[in-house]
């Protein structure tokens, strides 16, 4: 596995000082406007284009050619998984190049998801917190897959407003699912590693998307990473807790942002520092400090993931989502010295 994982690795760092040469040259840069994003230079776009290269032809290889660990089965699952990700990089691509309209990205998002789910990626029982499993009929089971895939792909987009920020849970949750799925009793050694490969892949990729990045993910790629997280914790037995648990700051956090706009009637895809990362930076913490943080809770809570069984993770994920629920009711009224300045 440590073969594959550091082939990727390698491809992935390749293919983003490749792609971040080519962004320049055709001038595909996201540049600073002082309002949310302060990086002091235009910085190349299209880290999706690298992430997707560096994923699939790894994947590629193995389904086709060097088929190993089982890798064969999921063959079906993987293809319909790459359809749906093609999709997420072209109109990503278009989104970094010219601008899309939010409605435009969000029916090309939910298209790449009703796709994977129509062809192959399925659910048909989830883990009951109270014991045993709960048997889904085809409609609700797809609907779930659905639903989940939408959440980690907009809270990976929407979270990616930091460097490395989207880039680094995500690889955590990748590591996660590894984790489980070469344990004795969830053993996958398949989806292991995939799920390896793929956090080698944004770990590659994530050298120069760390502050201060000199790429950035773009719309093809804060997508393209929560849509594969998500993919891999449904082929990987349903483990939707442990990737959830591990996003679960940024989601919830996405949640009661969202809520706000929508109870103040403005426009729900209109960006804002409402986010908590952005209320961080605002009361002063460096940004590499908050991504950081991030990251730390990010680990410790896919850790607990790992250790709590079935009904102690709903416990906990409901325990998280109080006192995020908390800390919302409070927000409103506090005021960052960004927004005394302005």
């Amino acid at each position: 596995m440590l073969y594959f994982a550091f082939l990727a690795f390698v491809i992935s760092i390749f293919c983003t000082l490749l792609v971040r040469r080519i962004a320049r040259k055709v001038n595909v840069l996201d540049r600073p406007d002082k309002s949310r994003k302060f990086h002091d230079r235009p910085v190349p776009l299209l880290g999706g284009v690298a992430l997707f290269i560096a994923w699939w032809s790894v994947v590629a290889y193995l389904v086709f050619v060097q088929p190993v660990f089982g890798i064969e089965i999921i063959k079906g699952k993987l293809l319909a998984a790459f359809f749906a990700s093609l999709i997420i990089l072209v109109v990503g691509i278009a989104d970094d190049i010219r601008g899309v309209s939010p409605w435009w990205r969000f029916f090309s998002t939910a298209l790449a998801a009703a796709i994977a789910v129509a062809f192959g990626i399925g659910l048909d029982k989830i883990t009951n917190p109270l014991g045993g499993v709960i048997l889904l009929s085809s409609v609700l089971g797809n609907l779930v897959v659905f639903l989940w895939l939408m959440v980690v792909m907009f809270t990976t987009k929407i979270s990616d407003g930091l460097d490395g920020l989207s880039t680094g849970v995500v690889l955590i949750g990748s590591l996660m699912i590894y984790f489980m799925t070469s344990s004795g009793k969830f053993y996958q050694p398949n989806v292991a590693l995939l799920s390896l490969i793929f956090a080698a892949v944004c770990l590659g990729f994530l050298i120069f998307n760390f502050h201060p990045a000199s790429i950035f993910l773009g719309e093809s790629g804060s997508l393209l990473i929560g849509f594969i997280l998500g993919v891999l914790s449904i082929i990987s037995g349903s483990k939707l807790a442990i990737a959830l648990l591990v996003i679960a700051v940024p989601a919830l956090d996405v949640a009661r942002v969202i809520f706000g706009r929508f109870r103040a009637q403005q426009p729900i895809f209109r960006g804002d520092r409402r986010h908590l990362h952005y209320r961080l930076l605002d009361f002063g913490l460096p940004e590499p400090l908050v991504v950081l943080l991030f990251y730390f809770l990010a680990a410790l809570f896919g850790i607990l993931g790992l250790l709590l069984q079935s009904g102690q993770k709903f416990v906990f994920l409901i325990m998280v989502f109080l006192g995020l629920a908390i800390v919302s009711i409070r927000f409103p009224e506090l005021t960052s010295p960004y927004e005394k300045n302005k």
